[in-house]
C-alpha cells in the first residue's frame, strides 16, 4: 500500500502527534509498505526526508517552528503535481484537525480514495486555553471548514464537535489514541464508533533500554530524580509543576525535558525561587535520549489536565517499567492504579502533595511496581499490526460509502 499521511505540522516538528507519525511510517516501511507524510514546510532547520511532501507555508510562532498551509486549488495544484510523480495513493490517514485536514479531504474525495481520520486533539479545552477568543476562532475554523469542504455534511449544531463530525462523516475509519477520548467523541455526537489505536513505544529502543537496565548493576540516585517532558506551553501546566516544586519542598532533582514560549518565564521563576539546585532544564533531546530519560528517573510527571487525548509520556514511562505522577484522571484511568501516584485533586497544592509522597516512596523503597507484561501491549509493533488491519478494512469494498 501507498499510504498518504497529512499533519498539521511538520513530523520534525515536537509533538506527541509528531511523535506518532515518525513511529507508524517507520513500522509500516519495515512492514513492506510505501509513507508520504504531506505537511506544512518547516521555517527551521530539520532533517529532510524524500519522504516528505512539505506543501507551501507561512510560519504561525515566533520560534518560526510551527506553520499552516493555505487549503484551496493552489495548495490541490501543488499536491497533484507532486504526487503524479509518485506510486497511486491508496488510502489517506488523517492526522491533523485544521488546514492540512481540509486539504487532506478534498485530495481523498478528488480521487476517490478511502481516508482513515486519527484525531488527536481535544480541541474544545486547547482552543479554551491557547486562544485570546476561542469563541472566534471556532467560529472562523467553522466558516473555513464550510467554503473549502462542500456539502456540509455534519448534523450537530456549530461548535468545535460540529467541525470534527464533518470530518468523521468523510472518514471511512476514525481513530482515537485513547479509550477517554473514544468516548468522549461518542457522547459528543462526533461518531457513533471510535477505534481506539494509541501509539505504541519504539520496540528496538524499548529493547535496548530494557536490556541496558537488565544487564547493567543499578546505582540508586543520591536524591529522589523526577523527570518532566513536554511543550513549555501554558496548556501543559508547566508553571503550575514549577510551583507545585516549590510548595513540595523535597530535597530531590527534577529534570524538565523541552522548550517553548515558557521556557524564558520558568527559568525566571526557578531563579526567584532559588531552586536551581534541584530543577534541571535539560533542553530538547532525541526520541531515545528522552526515553533514556524516564528509563532513568525514579518517576515521570504529567501535569496537564483534560488536555491530552493519550499522554505518550505517560504510556511510555509505563512500558519502561517507571512509575507516573498522573494528574489528569482520564490518562490515569488507561493504566493499572497501582501503577502510578495521583493528586487528589487538579490544584497545586495536591499535586505538590503527590510530590511529596513519591519521594518519601522512593526514598523508602516503596514506589509503585509497574507490571512488567504491560510493555508487550505498548509496542509500536502491536499497535501497527492493527493500523494495518484498520487500512485494509477501509479499502474493503464494503467499507465504500
Amino acid at each position: 500500500m501507498h499510504i498518504l499521511v497529512f499533519s498539521d505540522q511538520h513530523p520534525e516538528s515536537s509533538g506527541g502527534a509528531q511523535v506518532s507519525i515518525r513511529l507508524q511510517r517507520r513500522f509500516l516501511e519495515a512492514a513492506g509498505h510505501t509513507v508520504t507524510v504531506c505537511s506544512p514546510r518547516m521555517h527551521q532547520a530539520h532533517d529532510d526526508d524524500p519522504h516528505y511532501l512539505d506543501t507551501p507555508s507561512i510560519p504561525i510562532t515566533l520560534d518560526r517552528e510551527y506553520s499552516m498551509t493555505v487549503p484551496g486549488r493552489l495548495t490541490d495544484r501543488w499536491l497533484d503535481a507532486r504526487l503524479a510523480e509518485l506510486p497511486p495513493v491508496d488510502v489517506v490517514h488523517v492526522q491533523a484537525d485544521f488546514w492540512q485536514a481540509l486539504t487532506a479531504y478534498r485530495y481523498a474525495e478528488r480521487h476517490g480514495i478511502p481516508a482513515l481520520h486519527t484525531m488527536h486533539n481535544r480541541m474544545d479545552v486547547g482552543i479554551e486555553q491557547t486562544m485570546p477568543a476561542p469563541g472566534l476562532v471556532v467560529g472562523a475554523l467553522s466558516w473555513w471548514q464550510r467554503r473549502v469542504l462542500r456539502p456540509r455534511l455534519s448534523t450537530l449544531p456549530t461548535g468545535v464537535w460540529s467541525y470534527l463530525q464533518e470530518f468523521a462523516k468523510r472518514a471511512a475509519v476514525v481513530i482515537a489514541p485513547s479509550h477517554h477520548f473514544a468516548r468522549v467523541l461518542r457522547e459528543q455526537g462526533v461518531t457513533a464508533q471510535a477505534e481506539v489505536l494509541s501509539t505504541g513505544v519504539d520496540d528496538a529502543v524499548l529493547d535496548e533500554i530494557l536490556d541496558e537496565r537488565a544487564t547493567t548493576l543499578h546505582v540508586p540516585h543520591r536524591l529522589p530524580s523526577f523527570v518532566w517532558i513536554g511543550r513549555f506551553s501554558q496548556e501543559k501546566r508547566l508553571m503550575e509543576f514549577l510551583e507545585a516544586v516549590r510548595l513540595a519542598d523535597v530535597d530531590a532533582v527534577f529534570r524538565l525535558y523541552g522548550a517553548g514560549l515558557l521556557l524564558a518565564k520558568a527559568q525566571a521563576f526557578v531563579a526567584e525561587h532559588d531552586l536551581a539546585d534541584h530543577v534541571v532544564f535539560a533542553g530538547r533531546v532525541s526520541y531515545p535520549d528522552s526515553l533514556r530519560a524516564i528509563a532513568d528517573a525514579d518517576a515521570l510527571v504529567q501535569t496537564s489536565i483534560g488536555f491530552e487525548t493519550q499522554g505518550m509520556t505517560v504510556f511510555e514511562a509505563a512500558a519502561l517499567g517507571t512509575p507516573s505522577i498522573i494528574s489528569d484522571p482520564n490518562i490515569a484511568a488507561e493504566l493499572p492504579a497501582d501503577s502510578m501516584w495521583q493528586p487528589t485533586d487538579g490544584g497545586v497544592e495536591a499535586l505538590a502533595d503527590a510530590i511529596r509522597r513519591a519521594a518519601a516512596d522512593i526514598e523508602a523503597g516503596t514506589a509503585p511496581v509497574v507490571a512488567p507484561g504491560l510493555a508487550r501491549t505498548l509496542r509500536q509493533s502491536t499497535q501497527t499490526t492493527r493500523l494495518i488491519a484498520l487500512y485494509e478494512a477501509a479499502l474493503a469494498p464494503e467499507a465504500a460509502r
